[in-house]
């Protein structure tokens, strides 16, 4: 059986989703990791019995036998490691964002094209396995043209602080960590549409609330309460040049529930992929709320990245394409610095 051998760029709290798969797939020897703090490397080398051990990236992406990455790193250095490994000669796959900025990303596409090698943007919501029957049913017909997408990824108290809310290395808030998410999967499902114009606000009312006691919530591992810059919400209106709206709002913090909703509305059918998977249609004059029986009715976490990395696996190997290619990439990042750009200027933004 063919191997193919990873490495892993980063050995903070993410990196476990992708080792944990790859340890999973047959066909992948876990062969090397890199983070610039070799005890963290260590112990995850330890802990999934990877052979090479780097702290010095220039070393580890020189390794002729490290033949694809998994990028997990602060957001600040997505596109230049993905342009390093590239060059490389290494197949790519990149935690989402692909990049703090447009341009970046833009980089990044230019590293690919010349190169060779695979990018694949770790938009993980795209192998989920109820966003594999979902396509399904779009590409049959079934929700008709899609008009209209709503998506909300809220938290009432979920600031990890440490670099999660420091603007230098996030690039953002909930919207490039949260947003990102269900922006990308409404666009996906929606067709892909070319987008032609974003309004967008984002908002920094509430701070990191690390005031608040008797509710626990996940902490970054250089959370540090005195430092938070990013957005605590933003929210965008999306329109497409084909005539398709999305709207979108995600936040770290909020006087409100929590919510994760994504939602489709097509000339035939409607759909919701979260919280539960459903679909509604019309049928003989009635309307009819279709309940798909499946194993997760919502965002199946473990199982989606191991789709994700068996595809990134297959894709590396020749048998496949990736789902989400870097010019996809380069699309999501054209939006999300849209919002900010029209947040930030009072304005909004328009694409030729």
């Amino acid at each position: 059986m063919t191997q193919l051998k990873v490495g892993m760029i980063g050995a903070g709290s993410i990196s476990d989703a992708h080792l944990d798969a790859y340890s999973k797939n047959k066909e992948v020897t876990l062969y090397a990791i890199f983070d610039y703090n070799r005890q963290r490397a260590e112990e995850k080398a330890a802990k999934y019995k990877i052979s090479h051990v780097y702290s010095d990236l220039g070393e580890f992406l020189a390794d002729p036998d490290v033949e694809a990455v998994s990028i997990c790193t602060w957001n600040n250095s997505h596109a230049d490691i993905s342009i390093a490994a590239l060059d490389a000669g290494k197949h790519v796959l990149c935690e989402k964002p692909l990049s703090q900025t447009l341009d970046q990303a833009l980089k990044v596409e230019e590293a690919v094209h010349r190169s060779g090698k695979m990018l694949q943007v770790g938009f993980v919501r795209r192998y989920a396995s109820n966003t594999e029957i979902l396509r399904k049913f779009i590409d049959n017909g079934e929700l008709g043209s899609i008009y209209y997408a709503k998506a909300s990824y809220l938290r009432r108290l979920g600031n990890p602080g440490g670099w999660f809310a420091d603007k230098e290395r996030s690039g953002g808030g909930p919207l490039i960590d949260l947003g990102v998410h269900v922006i990308d999967l409404c666009w996906y499902l929606m067709g892909k549409p070319k987008v032609k114009s974003v309004s967008g606000n984002t908002y920094r009312k509430l701070g990191n609330r690390s005031n608040i006691q008797n509710l626990s919530f996940y902490k970054a591992a250089d959370y540090d309460p005195s430092k938070n810059d990013v957005e605590d919400m933003a929210n965008a209106l999306i329109r497409f040049e084909n005539g398709a709206s999305l709207m979108v709002d995600a936040s770290f913090t909020l006087h409100g529930n929590d919510e994760t909703s994504v939602k489709l509305y097509g000339d035939k059918g409607g759909a919701e992929i979260e919280p539960a998977f459903a679909i509604i249609t019309e049928k003989h004059n009635t309307i009819l709320n279709i309940a798909p029986q499946v194993d997760n009715s919502s965002f199946d976490f473990e199982q989606s990245f191991q789709n994700e990395i068996n595809h990134f696996v297959s894709s590396c190997l020749g048998r496949t394409e990736t789902l989400s290619p870097v010019q996809d990439g380069v699309e999501i990042m054209k939006i999300l610095s849209a919002i900010y750009e029209s947040s930030e200027k009072g304005i909004e933004i328009t694409f030729n």
